[in-house]
């Protein structure tokens, strides 16, 4: 009976962990200094061990599957992402700067944005079409 109780708040301590990286995650498609592929992985692996059923749900999710099957995949991320990505990043940073107009914070968002910036466009680019690159995005239903 002990191996179940410690299983069952195993479970819910993962699982709680997963939820907070998930909405970290949800959080970092909207705010441009918070990285949501690290958040969306960590959650996946949390569910992956407390949760399998919740796992396979947030990989076929509109919002983060394909961040995930990119990422499981090794298949890089499509070169319009990278480039709406490191956009709304530094339309965000700008816009901080600009509403806090202090040296200091714009220095740290500065070298936030840069580092964050590199290392999108260090990640590997997914082969696409051409003429894909700027083409409106369709949602399949």
């Amino acid at each position: 009976m002990k191996h179940f109780k410690e299983k069952g708040v195993k479970r819910i301590v993962l699982s709680s962990l997963a939820a907070v990286s998930l909405g970290l995650g949800f959080a970092g498609i909207i705010l441009p200094v918070l990285p949501t592929t690290p958040f969306v992985i960590l959650a996946a692996a949390l569910y992956s061990v407390s949760d399998p059923e919740r796992a396979k749900k947030l990989e076929q999710s509109r919002i983060f599957g394909e961040y995930l099957r990119h990422w499981k995949h090794g298949e890089g991320i499509a070169l319009r992402t990278k480039i709406r990505a490191v956009t709304v990043l530094w339309v965000g940073l700008l816009v901080s700067m600009y509403i806090v107009q202090t040296k200091v914070v714009i220095i740290v968002l500065s070298l936030i944005g840069s580092i964050v910036s590199a290392h999108l466009i260090g990640i590997k680019t997914k082969k696409e079409e051409a003429d894909e690159v700027f083409k409106p995005k369709t949602i399949d239903t």
